[in-house]
């Protein structure tokens, strides 16, 4: 497998580059060493003569046909003569007396003259040929840059450095379990050839972002031992049209030259998008290279050992002939880790550091319900990050507990000064959230309240569920819209009048009421739901909103999400007028600590009948 793979060499560089810099710095240095003639002035052969009658010249050195003098004030000064005539000649009549007074000096440099005026010749040649030959290199490599346009820009991961396999992957044990068998297959396919079997040509991994879609597909990789090319499918689109059907064509050659072999695609919705959705014509470069991904799959070889890997967020937007049996024929669905993968996730991502003795990792998985993969990874490295901050050994449960504030909710803004006004408004309303939701069998038990801002609230009412919930009853979600409600009904009892904090806390429980009605049929309207979700994605959510009902129908939409959001705010009213004395207590003591854990707010409940906490696992039961 090895022979087939070839790296890539460093390219050695030209000798002619090398070749002309020495040239150049030899030429400086002998312009360096030589006399600078600019310092000298040039005289004719007969001023010459006239300087040693007039006794005028100090000293004379010839070299070939030149004679440098230096005069009597050490002016300097150069004349040429006749390469047949020599010194004596010249001078023949001049006195002896005066001749013999001159310093005088002959160099022979026939040899040397020969070299330099050759060098002064190649110079300027070698100089000429170099930048053409320059020229003509640059010019290829433009062409080169444009031939290779088209080809695939997939990369090859190296298995022996940082090779993941499925032991770096917790959780997923469907997922795992379904990948094994092309693990399985690429070591060992005449397993299944003798039973008639065809391992899938494509498998798509199906999830949110951040549950491990492109670990999963390294995992593969690295179990299987065969080479691995990742891509991204937004790098096939480019602004020519056909450049990335080239780039496709280009990486199933290369596919097929090193089978058996993995193709991962990742992000494949930002090439793979429903064709004719709206948006663009029928021959643009998006769907040319669907086009040519689509023929491939289905054009492979028998016995080719190629497998195709793909992930996406967005199932619900590729086209239907991508997923069709005999391209992408299995669909793995990466979910989301309950407590148990979340504890196995959080371990993974704690190898290598110093965590302390006393750190239990199921109570931490039990206060990140909803947290993906790629969230655990994150808050071990914040609480990493906060222990070395304070100069720590290990990391202990509180840097631990803070980091998931900080992932789940943002960091703690302490630089947020509010007015004493403001702060018991803050702390009124999230009691009220508070109370409301610690009176309610359905809510979520109450974790921590605090009025410290973080992120862009003022204050946080954080509730946890005791155990995770895949589905929710009509109850639970009126009774979570009336705990919504709990502090802007809080303002109003305590204040007279409403603020603007409780804008988010509107929205949330507006979103909880139309879903409620449009999406689940938990209304007087009946069990169907209005409007084509699945429409939105091409032209967003506004215009792309299929109305799929008469305006007589919204009418009667709209006073079923205004009745079911009135009853939340009867039900958190009535909670909170019943218990005002209680609302008082509660409120004076956060604003006194700031942050109320879950254990500390039920001190104040002895004595209280409160409802039992109800899941929606216990009404199955029954």
């Amino acid at each position: 497998m090895d022979s087939k793979i070839k790296l890539p060499k460093n390219k050695p560089k030209s000798s002619l580059f090398y070749l002309i810099i020495v040239a150049l710095i030899i030429t400086a240095g002998i312009l360096i060493l030589n006399p600078d003639s600019n310092t000298s002035k040039k005289i004719s052969i007969n001023t010459f003569i006239e300087q040693v009658k007039n006794e005028e010249v100090k000293s004379i050195e010839v070299k070939n046909d030149r004679i440098d003098i230096t005069l009597v004030d050490n002016t300097k000064e150069y004349a040429f003569k006749e390469p047949e005539d020599t010194l004596r000649e010249i001078l023949a009549e001049i006195p002896e007396e005066i001749r013999t007074g001159i310093e005088t000096e002959i160099i022979y440099t026939e040899g040397e003259a020969f070299w330099m005026n050759l060098l002064f010749s190649i110079v300027p040649f070698l100089l000429i040929i170099g930048f053409f030959v320059f020229m003509m290199k640059q010019a290829q490599s433009s062409n080169n840059q444009a031939m290779s346009f088209g080809k695939s820009k997939a990369r090859l991961s190296d298995k022996q450095r940082n090779k993941t396999t499925f032991k770096d992957v917790a959780g997923a044990k469907e997922a795992k379990e379904e990948l094994i068998e092309i693990v399985d297959f690429l070591k060992d396919p005449t397993k299944y050839t003798k039973m008639g079997a065809k391992i899938p040509k494509g498998v798509i991994l199906v999830g949110a972002p951040g549950t491990g879609k492109t670990l999963l597909a390294r995992a593969v990789s690295g179990e299987a031992n065969v080479p691995f090319f990742n891509i991204s499918g937004s790098e096939f689109v480019e602004m020519f049209v056909g450049v990335g059907a080239s780039r496709v064509r280009d990486l199933f050659k290369k596919a097929k030259r090193n089978a058996p072999c993995i193709v991962f695609i990742d992000e494949i919705d930002a090439v793979g998008r429903q064709r004719g959705a709206g948006l663009g014509g029928g021959h643009d470069e998006r769907e040319q290279t669907l086009n040519q991904i689509l023929t491939e799959m289905d054009g492979f070889e028998k016995d080719t050992n190629v497998i195709v890997m793909a992930a996406t967020n967005r199932p619900d937007v590729l086209d239907p002939a991508l997923l069709r049996p005999g391209r992408f024929d299995r669909r793995i669905v990466v979910d989301m880790p309950d407590i148990k993968d979340r504890e196995g996730i959080l371990k993974v991502h704690a190898r290598g550091k110093p965590i302390a003795k006393n750190v239990d990792f199921t109570l931490i998985a039990r206060h990140t319900p909803g947290f993906s993969g790629a969230d655990l990874e994150n808050l071990i490295n914040e609480a990493a990050i906060l222990a070395a901050r304070q100069n720590k050994k290990t990391i202990s449960v509180n840097d631990l507990q803070e980091s998931i504030e900080k992932v789940a909710l943002g960091p703690a803004i302490k630089s947020i000064v509010l007015t004493k006004e403001e702060k018991q408004i803050v702390a009124y309303h999230e009691v009220g959230h508070a109370l409301v939701g610690h009176m309610l069998p359905y809510c979520d038990p109450v974790h921590k309240v605090t009025v410290i801002s973080r992120g862009h609230a003022l204050g946080v009412t954080w509730s946890l569920p005791e155990q995770d919930n895949k589905l929710d009853s009509r109850s639970k979600l009126e009774q979570q819209l009336a705990m919504a409600l709990g502090g802007y009904v809080t303002e109003e009892i305590v204040f007279g009048e409403m603020t603007n904090g409780a804008s988010s806390d509107l929205k949330k429980a507006t979103e909880i009421a139309r879903r409620m009605v449009t999406r689940f049929g938990m209304s007087d309207l009946g069990p169907i739901i209005y409007g084509d979700q699945n429409q939105e994605v091409f032209l967003g959510r506004d215009f792309g909103h299929v109305k799929n009902y008469s305006e007589e129908i919204a009418a009667k939409i709209d006073e079923e999400i205004k009745k079911i959001v009135n009853k939340g705010y009867e039900t958190a009213k009535e909670i909170i007028s019943k218990n005002r004395k209680l609302l008082d207590e509660i409120a004076a003591e956060l604003i006194k600590k700031e942050t109320l854990t879950g254990k500390e707010f039920s001190t104040f409940f002895k004595g209280i009948k409160v409802p039992k906490k109800i899941s929606f696992a216990a009404i199955s039961k029954k």
